[in-house]
């Protein structure tokens, strides 16, 4: 038995329908489950790319080599500037990286 009894049509111009599709397919979903989802009140996203699990990894591990640093340069009190332009490269690594992956 269907869960679902009841059949909803709409009529939509091409550029509606393309749009439609362009969302459902930004959203990693089907047309059909993509509309239920948006009548049910949810605030759907564009899926993320595949890149982002390896995106955050790696600024992961960019803020921890940062850490590391800041770590070192309060037990001394003093970070020389070779670690503070190795600081500042990290993080503008991990800016490029996420700037790249949008």
């Amino acid at each position: 038995m269907r869960k679902r009894n009841h059949h909803v049509s709409i009529w939509l111009s091409d550029r509606e329908h393309d749009h439609l599709k362009e969302q459902a397919e930004l959203a990693g979903l089907p047309v059909n489950p993509f509309v239920r989802t948006l009548i049910q009140g949810v605030n759907l996203r564009p899926r993320p790319p595949d890149t982002y699990p390896t995106l955050l990894w790696e600024l992961s591990a960019i803020g921890n080599n940062v850490n590391q640093i800041a770590h070192v340069a309060n037990g001394r009190k003093d970070i020389s500037p070779e670690e503070v332009a190795e600081a500042v490269r990290l993080i503008r690594q991990a800016w490029r990286l996420v700037k790249d992956a949008f």
